[in-house]
């Protein structure tokens, strides 16, 4: 099955590839770059899950009860931490993002995930976590319900469990307390990064934000970086972004093939070209199998012993040989259809797509992943 939809997904790529070719994508500002120091903060906080309905950490799990006596301490009240037995409490990690340019009572959502041994944190609530920035500052709390989207349900032995019971999320419940400040007339000169380096579309993108504000102002710093000179005194920068992030500019693509050995996926771009290759493929199959025979000595005989005798039996069977042709331009749709010939799996299309990059006949770029 997973063969089958694989040349689907191959099929459908190359269908369109022909009318697909003569033109060059498009797309805005905004969805092909980000801005050179705007971006988002990644945050952590240890805490603990409650309410769990016996699915917690185990004994085992010493830190939890640690930290379940430690909060009680500071309530008032003393519990040693040796002698508390619960299972309905889960340690947990929580992560989440500062957005760039949050205020203190935004909300964002959190990621919980479990640091022990607990089966499951499905119905628990996060008890009140501080988050901190890689500075060692707080900057946000978390706290409320965990949804799971699975669960794990049985006893030992006899279990079932589905996605990942052991990470949750809380929609919205992670609450700035300290804003991450960012003036934007600081980052002088602006620049924009694209996310795919690529020195033709940095060059138009340059061009359009010029044409735009009819006045030189951006210029190609290398493949990936336009660097923008902002009016000295101009207090109109998000106005200014706002233009730059709407333009259209054409997107030079580059022709990449995308492999994934462990699923046996592979995405082939619109613009990949073969050159001219013949490919031969064929399989050898070698079957080894061993049989056990009891032999037993003849009842006049009286001598001997019984004995298990092994019987190894091999067995090899060679395939002919399958040929097919591609001539020189040759598209994707027409790999595809010669690969269905000859019944190649998916493992044997990445082995033919790195014998032809080899060959020097694969016009792209083969990334392996």
């Amino acid at each position: 099955m997973r063969i089958r939809q694989l040349f689907v997904i191959l099929g459908i790529l190359a269908a369109g590839m022909g009318a697909a070719a003569a033109t060059l994508q498009s797309a805005r500002v905004k969805d092909l770059t980000t801005i050179e120091g705007v971006r988002d903060n990644p945050l952590i906080g240890y805490g603990l899950v409650v309410g769990l309905n016996r699915t917690g950490d185990s004994q085992q799990t010493i830190f939890s009860t640690q930290t379940l006596a430690n909060m009680l301490q500071r309530m008032g009240v003393q519990v040693p931490g040796a002698t508390i037995r619960v299972n309905n409490v889960a340690a947990v990690f929580v992560t989440a993002s500062l957005p760039a340019f949050a205020r203190p009572g935004m909300q964002v959502d959190a990621t919980v995930s479990s640091a022990g041994d607990a089966k499951s944190i499905e119905g628990g609530i996060l008890l009140l976590t501080r988050l901190y920035a890689a500075n060692g500052q707080v900057y946000a709390t978390a706290q409320g319900a965990v949804t799971v989207g699975g669960y794990s349900a049985g006893t030992t032995g006899n279990t079932r469990t589905l996605n990942h019971p052991t990470t949750g999320r809380i929609p919205g419940g992670v609450t700035v307390e300290q804003s991450a400040p960012l003036d934007l007339r600081s980052l002088q000169p602006l620049s924009l990064l694209l996310r795919d380096p690529d020195f033709a579309t940095a060059r138009d993108m340059a061009a359009a934000i010029n044409e735009e504000f009819k006045v030189e102002i951006a210029r190609v710093i290398d493949d990936r970086r336009i660097e923008i000179a902002l009016p000295h005194g101009d207090d109109k920068v998000p106005e200014m972004l706002a233009r730059i992030q709407e333009l259209v500019v054409p997107v030079h693509s580059a022709a990449r093939v995308v492999v994934n050995e462990r699923t046996g996926t592979i995405v082939i771009g619109r613009d990949v070209r073969l050159g001219a290759v013949s490919i031969l493929h064929g399989n050898l199959v070698i079957d080894v199998s061993t049989t056990y025979h009891v032999s037993q000595p003849s009842i006049a005989a009286n001598v001997g012993q019984t004995e298990v005798v092994p019987q190894v039996k091999v067995n090899s069977a060679e395939a002919p040989a399958r040929r097919i042709e591609l001539p020189d331009g040759a598209t994707v749709e027409d790999l595809v259809r010669g690969l269905q010939a000859i019944g190649a799996t998916a493992r044997d299309v990445v082995s033919i797509l790195q014998a032809i990059q080899k060959a020097g006949a694969l016009e792209a770029e083969l990334d392996i992943i």
